[in-house]
């Protein structure tokens, strides 16, 4: 347990778990943070508890220059592990049991229902709000395969290009229900190639918005999915980008929004 003698300085994170022990989405811990209702109220409807994976200071004494590995050895004294961030320590990637015990921690770590991992370099020092070189978020790669609806005329240096593309899910019906919009992901090349091909399959354009026949997939990545009242659906993808256009696939064969649905699950 903590000594009453010791001040410090710990980084870390709320987050809210189910009954089941396992995260739930980031969105209503924001929500929850942005709620109008008084704090008890707030508290018991999404309840959260704090995780801390490191410490900058520790009696007067600050420790941000140290190694993370000597960081870490303080926040293991100071913390009790229920309250820390799981982790594992891998002293040579390039070793096949070390590379084991790495991809075994992800998986375990998916299992929980988080979304991926943080890599960080055990000898660099901490720095606030930056990834650098010393660390980086892993998560699994999520793909489908969509529906152009729409396009935006872009701004800047995408003046002239159909940039951010409105994307949709067949449904059973044969319509397709919009899921969310993305720019990311395009090369100057894929601009200038959707733009010729989106423009001939336009059916309306207000000066802002080229809507079109859905014709078009794409293949879209993604980080996961989370609620929304925006999209009929019910849900929009979080940080989409477009990987290529698929030109070989026609709109029939596109990703359904029950399958889409079932990956919520």
């Amino acid at each position: 347990m903590y000594k009453r003698q010791e001040r410090f300085v710990l980084d870390g994170e709320m987050i809210a778990l189910g009954p089941d022990g396992r995260p739930r989405p980031f969105q209503e811990t924001a929500a929850r943070v942005g709620s109008r209702r008084d704090v008890a109220t707030a508290a018991a409807a999404v309840p959260v508890v704090p995780v801390f994976f490191d410490v900058l200071a520790l009696d007067g004494r600050e420790l941000i220059d140290l190694p993370l590995t000597e960081r870490h050895a303080a926040l293991d004294a100071l913390v009790p592990e229920p309250m820390r961030v799981r982790r594992v320590t891998v002293t040579d990637p390039g070793d096949e049991a070390a590379r084991r015990v790495a991809e075994e921690f992800f998986g375990a770590t998916l299992a929980r229902g988080h979304e991926g991992v943080v890599v960080k370099g055990g000898a660099a020092p901490y720095s606030a709000g930056r990834r650098g070189a010393s660390w980086l978020k892993v998560k699994p790669v999520h793909t489908l395969d969509l529906v152009v609806l729409a396009a935006e005329w872009g701004h800047g240096r995408r003046t002239g290009k159909l940039s951010n593309l409105h994307l949709g899910a067949r449904r059973p019906d044969g319509t397709f229900a919009m899921l969310g919009k993305t720019f990311k992901g395009l090369t100057d090349t894929m601009l200038a190639w959707q733009t010729e091909r989106l423009q001939e399959l336009a059916t309306g354009d207000d000066g802002h918005v080229v809507t079109v026949r859905p014709e078009l997939v794409v293949e879209i990545a993604y980080d996961g999915l989370q609620s929304s009242t925006r999209y009929p659906a019910g849900v929009t993808l979080r940080f989409a980008r477009v990987l290529r256009h698929r030109e070989d696939k026609p709109p029939e064969e596109a990703d359904t929004v029950e399958t889409v649905l079932a990956r919520r699950a």
